[in-house]
């Protein structure tokens, strides 16, 4: 393996991005050194995450920078090691996506212990995603006896799993995505009230449909109208995870926050954003529990993959116009 194609950031996107703001391109993998390895991705990984760093702004994460390959989540096969602790054929976790092979020091990657599952799933359930539901649940939201929890992106892969945690410990989940199909994915995990916000006149109304007396908990993926229903179905002391607002990502300018703002002081509700890497503590818990909850049937993960590198353009843009079910994944061989 000496080339290989990756996928570089051409220019920076206004609004939402289209196929002119990437390109496809040939480089040439150098021999690794002392200490370094060369890897062929399997798998990579795109995420609503990623809009932002086409932006030339400070962030949490660093800007991708024009004419140079992204980086992103990726599983592969090691082809040639330089460093005793990684052989031939070690499957390892890499932020090195985006490109089918890398040639890169050895303390950049991390070799993979599957546990059973399939690879791709550390990308995905068992993956950040996987972290993310985990943590903003249980950690952000301190979800506790009897509370009524309502999701927003709950076909997603963050959402899906927020379900069927917050299911598996005992708790009425709402859900909400956009599509019969999804819905009936929904359905399909245990969410018990799974709404089609794309056939609701009024979101409020549905969620109180669902929840007469109210939520305690609200994860959110999608901002906008969702967590203006939020706000009004809430109980006193809800506690609201803000993990992402995809609705507002491809914005040109800035968006109007909700109308309904002020009723986290009547309502004394607690609102907190978070970033997973901040909550990296929690992973072998998380691992622990996931494998427990996957062996007995009470999660169940779905994955929406692409093939090809030339693809996952087209993988990622599909995230914004609701095209993946479960985890949006790219196939690399």
């Amino acid at each position: 393996m000496t080339t290989v194609k990756e996928v570089r950031l051409k220019s920076r996107p206004v609004g939402l991005p289209t196929h002119d703001n990437f390109e496809v391109a040939s480089a040439e993998l150098r021999d690794p050194g002392p200490g370094e390895v060369q890897v062929k991705n399997l798998w990579m990984t795109v995420d609503p995450y990623m809009r932002g760093r086409m932006n030339d702004v400070k962030s949490y994460a660093p800007p991708f920078q024009l004419g140079k390959a992204m980086d992103g989540g990726a599983i592969g096969e090691v082809t040639v090691s330089n460093d005793p602790k990684f052989k031939e054929g070690d499957l390892v976790q890499s932020g090195f996506g985006w490109r089918e092979g890398f040639t890169a020091p050895a303390a950049s990657v991390q070799k993979l212990d599957t546990k059973g599952l399939p690879a791709q799933a550390f990308l995905g359930v068992a993956g950040m995603p996987g972290l993310t539901a985990y943590a903003g649940l249980l950690r952000i939201a301190a979800l506790k006896d009897g509370d009524v929890v309502f999701v927003s992106g709950a076909a997603g892969a963050v959402g899906s799993l927020v379900c069927q945690i917050a299911k598996a410990k005992g708790h009425k989940v709402i859900g909400s995505a956009g599509g019969p199909d999804k819905v009936a994915f929904l359905k399909s995990i245990g969410v018990d009230h799974a709404i089609d916000y794309k056939a609701e006149k009024d979101l409020t109304t549905a969620v109180l449909a669902a929840a007469p007396d109210g939520i305690d908990v609200y994860f959110d993926n999608v901002g906008g109208p969702h967590l203006e229903a939020a706000l009004n179905t809430a109980r006193q002391f809800a506690r609201f995870a803000i993990c992402g607002m995809i609705s507002i990502y491809n914005a040109t300018e800035p968006q109007p926050g909700p109308r309904n703002l002020a009723m986290l002081i009547g309502k004394n509700i607690r609102m907190e954003g978070f970033i997973v890497s901040h909550h990296t503590d929690l992973a072998p818990k998380f691992i622990e529990e996931l494998a427990g909850w996957v062996r007995d049937g009470k999660v169940k993960w779905q994955e929406t993959v692409f093939e090809g590198i030339d693809k996952a353009p087209d993988a990622f843009l599909g995230l914004f116009s609701g095209e993946n079910t479960g985890k949006m994944l790219v196939k690399l061989t």
